[in-house]
């Protein structure tokens, strides 16, 4: 089976969420947290570094691994692992780049209903201080057919 390993983080900030409205390629129109493909060669820490730099400018200083969740879908072949990652600590201001448009969001707020399916799931559990792993199967990458999630004590 293809496994396709990605990275996603969750940015937090004085009682906000960043996240990034996509605006080119797969899942245009969603908001998401950063991150984005392991390339070969590379650690999953590493991922999260480049693709956070690459898609908003910021500099992780802290982050912590919080969650491993698997992806199945009806309409992509394989599986996709994400690795996430909590950052509360960073440098610099979030900027617009081609890929995505930043925007912070009161965690009372967050606009789920643009968001992918899974996530009304594990983030709320990831913003109150928990570690996730769990499995999604989706259908059309739009509703969550089949869940499994469970808090770990750690990665």
């Amino acid at each position: 089976m293809i496994e396709k390993h990605l990275t996603l983080s969750v940015i937090e900030h004085e009682g906000r969420v960043l996240l990034g409205l996509k605006k080119r390629g797969y899942a245009v129109g969603v908001w998401n947290g950063y991150g984005g493909k392991v390339e070969p060669g590379e650690t999953t820490e590493e991922a999260m570094i480049r693709e956070l730099r690459e898609e908003s400018s910021l500099v992780a200083e802290n982050m912590e691994k919080v969650g491993y969740l698997e992806f199945t879908s009806d309409i992509e072949e394989g599986k996709s692992v994400c690795h996430l990652f909590k950052i509360n600590e960073f440098q610099g201001k979030p900027r617009e780049t081609e890929e995505m448009r930043p925007q912070w969001f009161a965690m009372d707020s967050l606009p789920y209903d643009q968001m992918w399916p899974d996530d009304p799931y594990w983030l709320p559990l990831v913003l109150a201080g928990k570690k996730v792993r769990g499995s999604f199967v989706l259908r059309d990458n739009k509703t969550v057919v089949e869940s499994e999630l469970a808090e770990v004590d750690s990665f």
